[in-house]
């Protein structure tokens, strides 16, 4: 019985052509529909037009809108009222605006502090898009006193909470078998609400994303990539290093990447807090996310309890869980973009689940011996209480 050898692939000239070959008939068949119309009448009864005001600038006596056409085609702004008030004002580059490009209008308009503000531009067709501004408040400007400001604002957010959160390393140490286990149950609820909040959060800002950028989608494709990207990367150090040791070590930094990203989420909320002068509501999630996240440093430590890493490391999960709270004050505070918080908090949920995915298959290894359901259940439903009440305290 004679056996047939696999034939090595190539990519032929022929190949090439078989493959482009539908492709041209789709585009035909697509030229032939917008031709036509398919027997349909495609004109619109009236112009489909859709303005996104992305983001408002106030410096003294001028007030910029930075705006992009989402709509279907270009469209040109032909008015602008203040408080019911037509004023002047000008557009750079042009007032009118191809499909998705952007554009900002200036409008010289003497604001005063505190006051509230109703903006509403008009279209040439007179459709009408309009912003709120709450609180007039002179938009904070990459200064080195703003800068180190924002700066603060996340090392009280992030990295301060999360390091007194590590600092509880020695004295679990001392803690049993079992205790750990219910540590890291703990520490996989803690996450698991945490990556639920994520998501809530992305969906938020992706309401307010321009519909042809589809935050949903944009949602999907930041956290399925996130999870299998560092699922790969898991699997491949797993193939490398097969000491148990350095697995729980990996662990503990993927936990404190996923911490990291929801914490640059934070970040985002505060900065674009303070950015339309709502500094109450800045101040309370400061407050508020300070309290909630030595939890965090907690669920960093929890799988190398019972090892020795170095303070290096422990230094190092410390800042990659805390420092992104400072990037996302900075993006927040001087350019806030629904765009980038849906992109980054998508990235997180992908990380955090990925995470408690690893920290599940740890613990089943943990509990081979001795079988303790009712310590993992107990511990992943404290986990998850403990930031709901925390939530009830600061929300």
């Amino acid at each position: 019985m004679t056996q047939q050898t696999a034939q090595p692939s190539r990519f032929t000239f022929r190949t090439l052509l078989l493959l482009l070959i539908p492709i041209i008939l789709l585009a035909g068949v697509i030229a032939l529909f917008l031709s036509t119309g398919g027997g349909l009448d495609l004109r619109s009864a009236a112009p489909v037009e859709d303005l996104s005001i992305e983001r408002y600038i106030l410096k003294r006596g001028l007030i910029e809108l930075h705006v992009r056409n989402t709509g279907p085609e270009e469209l040109t702004i032909a008015q602008l009222t203040v408080n019911e008030g037509i004023m002047p004002f000008t557009v750079t580059p042009d007032a009118t605006i191809p499909r998705l490009e952007r554009a900002v209008i200036h409008i010289n308009y003497p604001w005063s502090y505190g006051e509230a503000y109703g903006i509403t531009v008009f279209t040439t067709n007179a459709i009408a898009f309009g912003v709120d501004i709450p609180v007039a408040f002179e938009t904070p400007q990459p200064t080195r006193s703003t800068f180190w400001g924002f700066t603060l604002i996340g090392l009280y957010v992030g990295v301060i909470p999360i390091f007194l959160g590590i600092f509880w390393f020695p004295a679990l140490r001392t803690l049993g078998r079992r205790t750990m286990t219910f540590l890291m149950a703990a520490t996989a609820g803690l996450l698991i609400f945490l990556g639920l909040d994520t998501i809530a959060e992305a969906l938020e800002f992706a309401a307010e994303v321009p519909g042809p950028f589809q935050g949903i989608g944009l949602i999907g494709i930041g956290a399925v990539a996130t999870f299998l990207l560092l699922d790969a990367i898991s699997k491949q150090q797993t193939s490398i290093a097969g000491n148990e040791s350095d697995r729980r070590l990996a662990v503990a930094f993927m936990i404190a990447v996923g911490i990291g990203f929801h914490n640059l989420g934070e970040g985002l909320a505060i900065g674009a807090a303070y950015n339309v002068g709502e500094i109450a509501l800045g101040t309370f999630l400061v407050v508020g996310f300070i309290i909630q996240n030595i939890t965090e440093g907690l669920g960093i430590i929890a799988p190398v309890l019972r090892d020795r890493p170095t303070l290096g490391r422990l230094a190092l999960m410390g800042l990659v869980g805390g420092a992104p709270a400072i990037l996302g004050a900075w993006i927040g505070g001087y350019s806030p973009s629904p765009f980038l918080a849906v992109l980054f908090l998508a990235i997180g949920t992908g990380a955090i689940f990925e995470v408690v995915y690893e920290i599940a298959k740890l613990i089943q290894k943990d509990t081979q011996r001795e079988a303790m359901p009712m310590t993992v259940f107990s511990g992943v439903v404290t986990g998850m209480l403990l930031l709901w009440v925390t939530g009830l305290l600061i929300k």
